[in-house]
């Protein structure tokens, strides 16, 4: 079995941690990497002995991209194509007859709104992904809330399976930090409309706490905005951008949060939470994808309804309360001891290999 794995090359948050913590657990002799552009993920993946292969393209036009990759795929006997993107979808969606390989694709989140407030090159981008999406052989969705969203656009449920994202988790346990001189916050993730740093920033101003740090990891469209919003409201003394951080950088201000929040509108199932039950760090996050399964009930950490303002506000206000009165570890402990019993690395890879070997029986 030979599998490769495509995607553009430019991934800098969940959809690029997916990609190589599952590429990790093959052996390099089964599972390779292309990507269109070298950059972040050709990067990481050579550090962590995975095979790359970059097929650069002149611009994101340049169509001469398909004769070679169709060359490249024979020439190689890759058995298997999973592609990650839009990019990665449409481009192999105009080559998948030319090429003797399944294709399978991972689906992430609502392909409706991957590119939302992008005008007419968004919603010109949404078709073809959608119509990409529906030539492939099969789909991995990362979360059960998007099977109904690929059904409304009439993918047929046969061709649909559902593998939850999975890290590594270390086995030995981690000191419990000590506590932050203020309310340490931290949120990670692409600045974009779908992430909803505006509700947070407005909840945050709305606290009965005036103590604290926000840190925001992540860099997007909406820096600017954002920065104006946090001058705005006169936080900017307590929200600090950190742009784009590698991941030993994020695990290390995650690490170093007392909380983290996720105030997304739209979800599969983000790993960045995942990362943060590894480091025993509750979080509060928007009811949406399969979140709930990260937090069964409030003694595990908070879901509050997205796009409300007063909802993240109240559950902010608990979470204070509970680090003053440090209680808000207890919390930590029990989210890790959730999430390292069934969203291992070892299940995400098990789940992932068993598929691969059942589309080619």
């Amino acid at each position: 079995m030979k599998i490769l794995h495509i995607n553009a090359g430019l991934e800098d948050g969940g959809g690029k941690n997916h990609i190589l913590s599952l590429l990790s657990q093959f052996d390099p002799a089964t599972a390779e990497l292309l990507v269109l552009e070298d950059g972040i993920i050709a990067d990481e993946a050579k550090q962590l002995g995975i095979n790359v292969h970059i097929l650069e393209q002149k611009s994101r036009y340049d169509l001469s991209i398909l004769q070679r990759l169709v060359r490249f795929i024979k020439d190689r006997s890759f058995d298997i194509v999973h592609t990650h993107g839009a990019r990665a979808n449409f481009i192999f969606s105009a080559v998948h007859k030319k090429a003797p390989s399944i294709w399978v694709t991972t689906v992430h989140s609502d392909p409706t709104l991957d590119f939302m407030n992008r005008g007419l090159r968004g919603t010109i981008f949404t078709k073809l992904n959608i119509a990409s999406l529906k030539k492939a052989d099969h789909l991995i969705l990362v979360s059960d809330s998007l099977i109904q969203p690929l059904l409304d656009l009439k993918i047929k449920k046969d061709k649909i399976s559902v593998i939850y994202n999975g890290i590594q988790f270390e086995t030995e346990h981690f000191q419990t930090a000590a506590k932050n001189k203020h309310f340490t916050l931290t949120c990670v993730a692409r600045l974009h409309p779908i992430k909803g740093h505006e509700t947070l920033l407005n909840s945050l101003a709305a606290t009965h706490f005036k103590k604290f740090t926000l840190n925001l990891v992540g860099d997007g469209e909406l820096k600017p905005t954002l920065e104006k919003r946090v001058h705005e409201l006169n936080l900017q003394n307590q929200v600090h951008f950190h742009g784009f951080l590698n991941p030993p950088q994020v695990e290390t201000i995650i690490a170093q949060s007392d909380l983290t929040v996720l105030a997304s509108y739209n979800e599969g199932f983000p790993l960045v939470l995942l990362e943060s039950a590894k480091h025993k760090v509750p979080f509060i996050a928007t009811d949406v994808g399969d979140v709930r399964r990260l937090v069964p009930d409030k003694s595990y950490g908070w879901q509050v309804p997205a796009q409300s303002v007063s909802s993240l506000t109240d559950a902010l206000n608990e979470a204070y309360n509970e680090w003053a009165q440090n209680e808000l570890q207890f919390k930590g402990e029990k989210v890790y001891q959730l999430a390292s019993d069934q969203f291992s690395l070892s299940r995400f890879y098990n789940n992932t290999n068993a598929l691969y070997k059942k589309l080619l029986d």
